[in-house]
């Protein structure tokens, strides 16, 4: 694992120049990245996706502990850093392509794994694309290990009556538990990024809810969440709304309840009420 000093020294030799439009904040502290990798509890025979690999820091970490490790980059210009970085590796595989029109699932078909994680560092201004992305792909991930901005890791794991509980709550809900890490300063981090980050888990539910109509329960949550300063009757006027009302009143809520107060089972219910 490279010390500050040698990565500085990499990025110049290279000519490397942080790029804004990709949101590069490069991890300069080895430990937080041994921590990562050591509270993902990654199995044997694993397969583990990277997205932004920026200058190999965690990938290094990850080609030790996985049989495989698959990044995606976007930046072209890091080619050379981690080329160097990850020289002696023959588990690591990079594809500089943008991983929101990669096709994943034909490429997980050209390695032999029992089980896949997702750990990275993701950008900031497309963690919440590369999450949805990773959940309507179906892929069958074993967990979900990333570092994103605080603010952002707050609305991934946010309850019902929080500011933070959104239609993206309710759907990593759907799929995942999900859990706080550890918190991350911003000055770990070179260039420093304004706000600190936070390292949260997605663990694959053992026990799935029943839904009778995944395509209307998602989009029932995405309209009931569409405005949220709107009532639940506001938002979800296009609906059978003597159905939604029983259920509504049977929990001790009503018309005049806005989403962010609703748990995913109330919304469960409704949507299997509808389909029914």
């Amino acid at each position: 694992m490279v010390s500050l000093n040698e990565l500085k020294e990499k990025l110049n030799k290279n000519g490397f120049d942080f790029k804004k439009n990709f949101g590069q904040n490069f991890i300069i502290d080895n430990n937080i990245i041994k921590n990562i990798v050591t509270k993902s509890q990654i199995k044997d025979n694993s397969l583990i996706i990277e997205i932004g690999p920026g200058a190999g820091s965690l990938t290094s970490e990850l080609g030790l502990k996985a049989r495989q490790v698959v990044c995606f980059e976007v930046d072209t210009n890091l080619k050379p850093i981690l080329d160097e970085t990850l020289k002696d590796f023959n588990n690591i595989d990079i594809f500089y392509e943008d991983f929101l029109k990669v096709d994943l699932k034909e490429i997980l078909k050209n390695y032999n794994y029992d089980y896949i994680y997702v750990i990275a560092n993701l950008p900031y201004y497309i963690t919440t694309p590369i999450i949805m992305k990773l959940i309507e792909e179906k892929i069958d991930l074993e967990k979900i290990v990333v570092m994103v901005q605080k603010e952002v890791g707050n609305r991934f794991k946010a309850k019902p009556g929080s500011k933070d509980y959104s239609s993206l709550s309710v759907f990593l809900d759907y799929y995942f538990d999900v859990q706080k890490i550890m918190d991350v300063s911003k000055n770990v981090f070179i260039p420093k990024p304004k706000v600190d980050s936070i390292v949260v888990s997605f663990n694959k539910k053992e026990k799935m809810y029943k839904v009778l109509n995944e395509d209307l329960f998602f989009k029932l949550v995405r309209d009931a969440f569409k405005q949220k300063r709107k009532t639940i009757k506001n938002n979800l006027k296009d609906y059978d709304l003597a159905k939604i009302e029983n259920i509504l009143k049977k929990h001790g809520f009503n018309f005049q309840t806005r989403a962010e107060q609703i748990p995913i089972d109330i919304f469960i219910e409704i949507a299997n009420n509808l389909e029914s």
